[in-house]
């Protein structure tokens, strides 16, 4: 690739994420360090660890990502390791059973999830008790269910760590006597350490800023909620930007750890394992055993799935004070399609994250080229700036977008226009900064898919065309897309899908029912007295077929290298 190529890509995107990615942080940094006469000042910041109800929003955040962490690591390490020493029966069946969970949103299985474990639900009945698990535990409920959507996410990190390691060394550390717990503490767990800080450092994040499951959950004691309460409406109070700061400096922060002590992977195991590792087969009685972990896991994780599907089936007050629904209907699936909120929403949706996939496509393959193909010196930034939208969540960057949306609808030349406050007031129309949100945030999937599929390619291929005259756009569209083609519809699918079932952007920044996307509709079904929440289980249904057929896709297309989308 010529290097003015690549300074002109270079320039561009980078005057894009100024725009779109760094101005709207800006804000934010703005609004929680920059006092009412313009200075800056850190009042903001200390009175949010001085304000009790903050702090105790901040610090219940921070118990719930650390719990969420650890539950998914208890989950998800086990498994990943008997699935990388063991040949068992079902294996491929089970393994690929283990990665559902992510076919459902953790806001949309909160629903089936208060089905079962509420004071009336399914558990109180099955065994005869009135204990009221959600109310005691809510936190704790939380936790779970973010732990049994987020689990795989580890697991792919994690069986790629280890299928990556040499075995020579474990031999070796045999040979010397280590064996069994030793040998794992000692060789393998280091050794894959930078696959679990990856994956652990996207879980942390996630669960730290997630805001629909704790809304669903009625969890309101926590960060993410008070930013939500107190940002949704655009309003001058600078404290909830300070809170919003202190969660973007834990988040980014773990980032930039993450990335400096494991993102060079100077481990040499990390290549190709210089040894081939052959599974101990097993069958029989110790099969089973093998294989009984496997299945445990997978039948809490489906219980979520299995609570909004039976609730999109039930009728209204159908399903009370027994296991299953006494009384079924399909017509949930009819009004939710025919509801005044639904139809709109879908269109909404499928516009915004159609546009968000044109976004991704274009600069994610410009950004790939200048990454792989070209020998500027600060390719390296490009990647990581790319990057870098995987460790600024959600809520954040809704939250910038609200301060942008302010600041541009308060300059004298939108007040004087008359279609530009339809532009950027997201109080008129929210499009514009939900298409950027959703393009910014899914950008790294399609960038790791551009990537992954331009390091298979040969640049021979490439220089070859040159030689026989191709110019270089000729070149790209006969030879490299065609190549990569795989790559790029699977980045694209999950981008697509990942924006179509958005969840805190959506909640934030469509502040008009004609707006809702899809998700938005969702809670907004699910806050109805009477059908509200049977209808918006019909439209989770929806969205987990929906993101299903696209995570098998993905995965046939990507293979192994699926899991590489999600690490910092």
């Amino acid at each position: 690739m010529r290097k003015s190529s690549a300074w002109i890509i270079f320039g561009l995107t980078l005057s894009v994420f100024a725009i779109a990615f760094i101005f709207p942080l800006s804000l934010v940094i703005k609004n929680g360090f920059v006092g009412p006469d313009g200075k800056i000042t850190f009042r903001y910041i200390f009175g949010v660890f001085q304000n009790p109800i903050y702090l105790e929003g901040l610090l219940n955040s921070l118990r719930l990502a650390l719990g969420t962490t650890f539950l998914a690591t208890l989950i998800a390490l086990p498994l990943a390791w008997m699935s990388n020493r063991f040949l068992f029966p079902g294996k491929k069946w089970v393994n690929a059973l283990l990665l559902v969970p992510m076919i459902l949103p953790p806001f949309v299985g909160a629903i089936g999830f208060q089905q079962i474990l509420g004071q009336y639900g399914v558990i109180n009945s099955l065994f005869g008790l009135e204990v009221d698990w959600l109310g005691r535990g809510r936190w704790m409920g939380v936790i779970l269910l973010q732990s049994l959507a987020l689990y795989p996410i580890l697991f792919l990190n994690l069986s790629a760590a280890l299928a990556n390691i040499d075995h020579a060394m474990e031999e070796a550390a045999e040979n010397l006597g280590a064996t069994g717990w030793v040998k794992f503490r000692r060789i393998t767990l280091p050794l894959i350490t930078p696959g679990f800080f990856a994956g652990g450092t996207i879980v942390f994040i996630w669960s730290f800023t997630e805001l629909g499951t704790p809304l669903i959950m009625n969890y309101t004691r926590c960060a993410s909620v008070q930013v939500y309460d107190a940002l949704k409406e655009i309003g001058s109070n600078p404290f909830p930007f300070a809170l919003v700061m202190v969660m973007l400096t834990v988040s980014v922060g773990l980032y930039c750890i993450s990335k400096f002590f494991f993102g060079g992977q100077a481990y040499a195991m990390q290549g190709k394992a210089a040894t081939t590792f052959t599974e101990h087969k097993v069958s029989g009685v110790k099969g089973l055993l093998v294989l009984l972990p496997f299945l445990i896991v997978i039948s809490f994780a489906l219980l979520p799935h299995l609570g909004v599907i039976l609730t999109s089936f039930s009728a209204p007050g159908g399903w009370y004070r027994s296991v299953l629904p006494q009384e079924w209907t399909m017509n949930n699936y009819s009004e939710a399609l025919g509801h005044s909120m639904t139809v709109s929403s879908i269109r909404n949706s499928l516009v915004f994250s159609l546009l968000a996939v044109v976004f991704n496509l274009f600069f994610g393959i410009a950004i790939a080229f200048v990454v792989v193909r070209s020998t500027i010196k600060f390719r390296g930034v490009l990647d990581g700036l790319a990057m870098m939208p995987l460790a600024v969540p959600g809520l954040v960057m809704a939250s910038g977008y609200l301060a942008a949306s302010s600041y541009f609808s308060n300059l004298d030349v939108v007040r004087n226009s008359d279609w530009l406050p339809h532009l950027v007031d997201v109080k008129t129309n929210p499009a514009l900064f939900l298409v950027l949100a959703y393009s910014i945030r899914r950008l790294p999937y399609m960038v790791r898919s551009a990537v992954a599929g331009l390091q298979q390619t040969s640049a021979g291929l490439e220089e070859a065309a040159a030689n026989l005259g191709a110019k270089p756009l000729v070149s790209l569209k006969r030879i490299t897309l065609p190549l990569i083609t795989a790559n790029l519809i699977a980045g694209a699918l999950l981008a697509f899908a990942f924006s179509m079932l958005e969840v805190s952007d959506s909640l934030m920044l469509a502040q008009r029912q004609d707006f809702y996307p899809i998700t938005k509709t969702i809670y907004e079904l699910f806050q109805l007295i009477g059908t509200g929440k049977y209808i918006a289980a019909a439209l989770g249904v929806w969205a987990m077929l929906f993101l299903a057929v696209t995570l098998v896709g993905s995965s046939l297309l990507l293979g192994k290298k699926l899991g590489a989308l999600f690490r910092v």
